[in-house]
């Protein structure tokens, strides 16, 4: 069932159930009053018969007739009836064709009057004493009046239901269609949306309501969407180009030493040349696989205990020794004093590839003049660690591109690499719930400013 339709049949059920309850109250109501009204009239015209049947001092069967002498019109099938009360057994001498509850006449002679309705008849009986004798008088009528209105009543009710629901199915329609409406243009502008033309945006209205909201949000994943895929087709144009190159230069040197016959030194020289191209073709073989490993959930990776402090050492120690010439110096001077503040959750090998790479840059791009590492805490449950180089810088122009695969500054062409560096050290930082910031002034050098959560984190969040 659609969804205009099941939203009609639900206020239309409800609607119903108010409407059902509400008039079944009127009629209720009503009934009371119609007939307690009817009761009343009936105990005043036996008040009256007392009244004459006292004033008189004889019982007569003209009582009905001096009612209508005085002007009192005469209701359906309206008889009276007068009865005298045994006082020992509290019972009535003569038996009357009515058989009454035994509560009824027992009200009559504890109270002094009663009523009750017996089928279509209704019954008022008043006590009086005539000749220190008990007494009961029964006045009985039919409300043909009374039940007719009420028929007329159920009939209108029953009417206006029936009309009411139809109007109020037609209205639910409506207004549901109305309701639902902006979601309709909404799926018709989604079907349009195909991979050719992702640059397409839903109309967003007023930005206020439930719709707006869900329009917004379905433009920001849009526009998630497009970055994506324009980021993964620059990606796969790249790595095709740069997989193409090395390639390209083995087979052209297999083929120009296969030609003729040649020298074993040539041929030395060839298969020299083709190490080299077949390390470069590794290397980037084996950065596309890091690379791609970053992207895939983190529930597999080794979660421990580091020191970040710890870590840089032994980052310095290593590129001591397979770089003898960088200038990289550890500043511990606002190292924090408590051991949590420098301890993170992480996976130890994904952090160092992390760190190692901004250092490598570090130094490639500054020409090993001095890179500085600084920790800083920040708070409790944060650390900061910058890398300060003195290198070429990023022109302006190119910073919002430094973080994609593949691409690298039109000042450092010259100078060997894939481009993987940062983006990298960027997906691997936020793996760790970290941030990795770049700020950078061509010709002075570049600064990263990498901050990762302390064990004092997970702890608050455990």
């Amino acid at each position: 069932m659609k969804i205009r339709y099941r939203l009609t049949l639900n206020f239309l059920i409800v609607t119903a159930c108010l409407m059902l309850t509400e008039f079944s109250l009127i009629y209720y109501f009503f009934k009371r009053h119609t007939e307690r009204d009817f009761l009343d009239r009936l105990e005043q015209r036996a008040s009256f018969a007392v009244e004459t049947i006292s004033r008189d001092g004889v019982i007569s069967g003209g009582i009905y007739n001096k009612l209508i002498d005085k002007s009192l019109l005469a209701l359906p099938n309206e008889t009276e009836e007068v009865y005298q009360v045994d006082q020992e057994r509290k019972s009535l001498i003569q038996k009357s064709e009515i058989i009454f509850p035994p509560t009824f006449i027992d009200n009559i002679l504890n109270q002094g009057a009663a009523n009750i309705r017996v089928g279509d008849i209704y019954y008022a009986g008043k006590l009086f004493e005539l000749d220190h004798q008990p007494w009961i008088v029964l006045i009985s009528a039919e409300d043909i009046y009374g039940r007719d209105k009420l028929d007329n009543l159920f009939s209108i009710l029953l009417i206006t239901f029936d009309l009411s629901l139809a109007i109020l199915f037609l209205i639910g329609l409506y207004l549901s269609q109305q309701a639902l409406s902006p979601i309709s243009k909404i799926i018709a502008q989604v079907n349009v949306i195909r991979a050719n033309n992702l640059h397409l945006r839903l109309k967003e209205g007023n930005g206020e309501d439930e719709i707006a909201k869900l329009a917004e949000t379905f433009n920001n994943m849009l526009d998630r969407l497009e970055t994506s895929f324009e980021l993964q087709l620059n990606f796969i144009n790249n790595a095709s180009h740069e997989l193409r190159n090395p390639l390209t230069a083995i087979i052209g040197k297999t083929e120009v030493a296969l030609i003729k016959e040649r020298s074993p030194d040539e041929y030395i020289d060839v298969l020299h040349s083709i190490e080299i191209e077949a390390h470069r073709l590794a290397n980037l073989v084996n950065s596309l696989l890091r690379l791609a490993q970053t992207d895939q959930d983190k529930s597999g990776i080794l979660i421990e205990n580091i020191r970040i402090d710890e870590l840089l050492c032994e980052l310095k120690d290593n590129f001591n020794k397979t770089h003898p010439d960088n200038n990289i110096q550890l500043d511990f001077k606002t190292l924090p004093d408590q051991s949590d503040q420098l301890t993170i959750k992480g996976n130890y090998s994904l952090l160092n590839v992390a760190f190692n790479n901004v250092l490598d840059n570090a130094c490639k791009f500054s020409q090993n003049r001095m890179v500085q590492i600084q920790i800083n805490q920040i708070t409790d449950h944060f650390v900061e660690i910058s890398v300060v180089d003195q290198g070429l810088g990023i022109p302006q122009d190119e910073m919002p591109k430094i973080m994609e695969p593949f691409f690298r500054g039109s000042n450092v062409k010259q100078i060997k690499g894939f481009g993987f560096g940062l983006p990298l050290a960027s997906k691997i930082v936020k793996i760790h719930r970290g941030s990795l910031q770049l700020s950078s002034n061509l010709g002075v050098g570049t600064r990263v400013t990498i901050t990762l959560p302390t064990i004092a984190t997970h702890l608050k969040q455990n």
